[in-house]
């Protein structure tokens, strides 16, 4: 049985911590921060980890503080948020449907965004503004349909899933038409914006995305017990006193909005919903959604993906997106060969 410790506030709040899950989040949430450093410290004027934490406390020089908090900061900032939200709304759609697939990518959320996206860059030829307001009413759109859609009686996580996978399949032939339908420049724009990028990201990214995080990822821990028991079947859920349709809706919320705003931030960057959640419950071998560790997970991922994209191809490059398509298809691998190893599968 794993050691779960109380702890009481002086209040007679009481809160129950899984040291090992606790060690795992305060290693993981390091790790992001040492790679997040030395992101910031990457680039044509390349500076030591000391000088970006020195240039952080008021100490750099004058060019020091412009690269690093006029240029390289948000980026980083962007990519940590971007990363979280991301894992955060994989682990709640994984927990709901009770299915390691029923991730955003796999349910259609990404490519409704990119189709809101696309609609705005090919249709008004809008500016980087309205295309992330573009991708952002296309995911949420796409998740009222789909939990329309899913609904009898009730939204059944199996029913889910495959709802969610006729829609991305009919939303993929909606971009496909899109753009075949633009002329050169616009083509181009969609498919640098369906890579997924964090190139020009700045600090009017970076508000927005934290005001919807400081709200939805708190939610989402608060939510964290109900949906463990919603994990056991919603008749034992409703005999533990859970509110079943109502905790559902509001996780479903959460989860759509977090991947749209991330989206919209960022384009759709794959696998991070996928992988986060899965590589954080390996981690910290609990059950449940583990959302507070899925979240340092998804950042990490994304800060070292970005850190590869940008390091390690010399003068080329890349986009985050095909550094996370990249690894999420070797863990997916990996994955299908453990499973099968275990006779899972």
């Amino acid at each position: 049985m794993k050691a779960v410790k109380a702890i009481r506030t002086p209040g007679g709040l009481s809160v129950r911590v899984d040291p090992r899950a606790a060690l795992v989040v305060l290693l993981l949430l390091a790790a992001a921060l040492a790679v997040a450093v030395v992101l910031v410290g990457s680039g044509d004027f390349p500076m030591a980890p000391g000088e970006v934490v020195a240039t952080l406390l008021g100490d750099g020089t004058a060019a020091q503080e412009f690269i690093v908090r006029d240029v390289r900061l948000p980026r980083v900032l962007v990519a940590l948020l971007v990363g979280a939200a991301l894992a955060v709304g994989g682990a709640l759609f994984q927990s709901i449907s009770r299915n390691p697939l029923g991730s955003p990518d796999v349910l259609g959320f990404a490519q409704g965004s990119s189709v809101g996206a696309l609609v705005v860059i090919v249709l008004f030829r809008g500016d980087s503004l309205a295309t992330a307001g573009g991708a952002m009413a296309g995911g949420l759109a796409t998740g009222a349909a789909v939990y329309l859609l899913a609904w009898k009686r009730g939204v059944h996580g199996y029913r889910l899933v495959l709802v969610g996978i006729g829609i991305a399949a009919m939303l993929a032939g909606a971009i496909h038409y899109l753009v075949t339908k633009a002329d050169l420049v616009d083509a181009t724009r969609a498919v640098v914006w369906m890579t997924g990028s964090l190139d020009g990201r700045d600090w009017s990214h970076f508000w927005p995305l934290l005001a919807v995080c400081a709200v939805l990822i708190p939610l989402s821990l608060l939510y964290g017990r109900p949906l463990r028991m919603l994990e056991m079947g919603d008749d034992a859920a409703y005999a533990l006193g859970i509110g079943v349709e109502r905790t559902r809706a509001v996780l479903m919320g959460s989860a759509v909005l977090l991947t749209a705003v991330a989206t919209a931030a960022a384009g759709p960057i794959v696998f991070v919903a996928l992988s986060a959640p899965q590589l954080a419950r390996r981690l910290t071998r609990s059950p449940g959604p583990n959302v507070a560790a899925s979240a340092v997970m998804g950042a990490v991922l994304l800060v070292v993906a970005d850190l590869v994209a940008t390091s390690a191809f010399g003068d080329r490059r890349l986009p985050v997106g095909v550094v996370t398509g990249v690894l999420g298809g070797v863990y997916l691998l990996w994955l299908l060969v453990t499973e099968r190893k275990a006779g899972r599968i």
